[in-house]
């Protein structure tokens, strides 16, 4: 298993790098978190927008082809596998772009009509996991992201994937939102859709789910080492950059090694999806989930440390890329249970 990335893969994600600088820009992402922040929350029932959410924005990232990726060249498709998707998204996420990502890419490469526009940019789709009818993960509250700009809804289960109208829920605003470029909205209820997909299909979403989610949380990972090594050459304590020393030096360096431990494990578990007779694919996305949980927020939490007093400010944006990082990881489930998978499948 080859975990070099090909001239090819470099490319690529130096261009969608390049895009999201363009496209979406730090500073205009904390100033949409501050207004976001500020607004008062309301009842929701479908329609509206989000201030965080950018149409155009989404419509260059289609252009782009990143919803299209793995669209089959013979449906107008880019035609690739899981392992150059990963490289997009860990690009996705090292820039905090907002938004249904994950699943607008999932909803895309499905030969459903209900997803139809999705790889163009046209249909924007969220997703969430329909708990089952009895125990304890069947309590409320079901949270949905992005909802006002949802255009379809996909309720992946075990027993297969639906397709709800976002409009035809009955959703109440989250008022603060751990993430304030995720709006949050709680379901109370959640209607029976249009069946779109078999439990296999639903398997697969989920897996293919988490090694996106993986890639994001590493990008988050990768960008916060960046941020604290060079906050800390440029901030002088005692007449001497503060990364000289030695303690700033060795929380830099364990940022580093989670960073890159999480994206080897990332890596290899997108080549195990696209080959799936070299491993277990299940097991591998949950380990690869596992790890970049733990990397993206141990790095957000360290990247803080590093930026000392100011990296308890509204002016410094480590902040989002904790909140991120941990909303992004709770979407992935209970760590307990990807703990257990990875344990089970040994």
């Amino acid at each position: 298993m080859d975990f070099e990335l090909s001239e090819e893969e470099v490319a690529l994600g130096e261009s969608v790098r390049a895009l999201c600088a363009a496209r979406f820009p730090l500073e205009a992402l904390q100033q949409a978190a501050s207004l976001t922040a500020a607004r008062p929350a309301g009842r929701v029932e479908g329609g509206g927008s989000s201030s965080t959410f950018d149409r155009k924005g989404w419509a260059a990232l289609a252009s782009s082809g990143v919803f299209a990726l793995q669209v089959p060249e013979a449906d107008e498709g880019v035609g690739l596998g899981m392992a150059p998707a990963t490289v997009v998204f860990e690009e996705l996420g090292r820039a905090l772009v907002p938004g249904p990502l994950v699943s607008t890419h999932l909803a895309a490469r499905e030969a459903s009509a209900a997803f139809s526009g999705a790889d163009e940019g046209k249909v924007v789709v969220g997703s969430i996991g329909r708990p089952p009818a009895s125990g304890p993960e069947a309590l409320p509250p079901l949270i949905v992201g992005h909802l006002a700009n949802l255009d379809v809804l996909a309720v992946v289960s075990d027993g297969g994937i639906e397709v709800v109208e976002p409009s035809s829920l009955q959703a109440s605003q989250i008022e603060r939102s751990l993430d304030p470029l995720t709006p949050m909205w709680r379901v109370d209820q959640l209607p029976a859709g249009e069946s779109i997909g078999d439990s296999n299909a639903a398997a697969r979403w989920r897996r293919d789910e988490s090694v996106l989610v993986a890639a994001l949380l590493v990008g988050l990972a990768a960008r916060c080492v960046e941020m604290a090594v060079q906050y800390a050459k440029e901030r002088e304590q005692f007449g001497r950059p503060i990364g000289s020393f030695q303690a700033v030096k060795h929380i830099c360096a364990d940022m580093l090694v989670r960073a890159e431990t999480a994206r080897v494990a990332v890596q290899a578990a997108a080549l195990t999806v696209d080959q799936p007779d070299v491993g277990d694919a299940e097991r591998a996305a949950a380990g690869a989930a596992l790890l970049s949980a733990e990397a993206a927020q141990a790095n957000a939490k360290a990247c803080i440390q590093v930026h000392g007093g100011m990296g308890f400010t509204w002016e410094v944006p480590v902040h989002l890329y904790l909140m991120r990082a941990r909303v992004l990881a709770e979407s992935l489930g209970p760590r307990g249970a990807l703990a257990e998978l990875v344990a089970d499948r040994y």
